[in-house]
């Protein structure tokens, strides 16, 4: 079941997201999980999800994570770090993301992201800084 609120959110603040079909299944404080389909139009040769879709879902999904837990009279975030591990490939279904706060400060929030295949899989993971703005 995917949350229309949440897709709504992430595709007003970041179009790119829209673009690349991002469909939000959940989105709070401590969890964000969002997804994105295998498509030929966003592989590489061999039928792979490129690692930059898989990276831009990621990204997209931290976003959110660390926008939803700024603190009191912050304006906005932006990324400024970001180490993807590539463990395996999708090939089919969808990458699901999953992003939660490792640390929420005044001046930065640091997110983790996994992201799953439809077996449960491990694909990536991703550690995220974003600076708070």
């Amino acid at each position: 079941m995917t949350d229309p609120e949440g897709t709504q959110l992430f595709h007003r603040s970041m179009p790119f997201s829209e673009r690349l079909g991002v469909e939000v299944l959940e989105h709070g404080k401590a969890l964000v999980r969002s997804r994105l389909k295998w498509d030929e139009s966003l592989c590489t040769l061999g039928g792979a999800l490129h690692g930059g879709a898989l990276m831009a879902l990621a990204d997209s999904t931290g976003a959110v994570c660390a926008f939803l837990n700024l603190p009191e009279g912050a304006q906005g975030t932006t990324t400024v770090e970001s180490k993807t591990n590539f463990l395996r490939a999708v090939r089919s279904g969808y990458a699901v993301a999953s992003s939660r706060p490792l640390h929420a400060g005044r001046k930065f929030v640091v997110v983790e992201t996994e992201i799953h295949d439809d077996d449960g899989k491990l694909v990536a993971k991703v550690t995220q800084t974003q600076a708070v703005l």
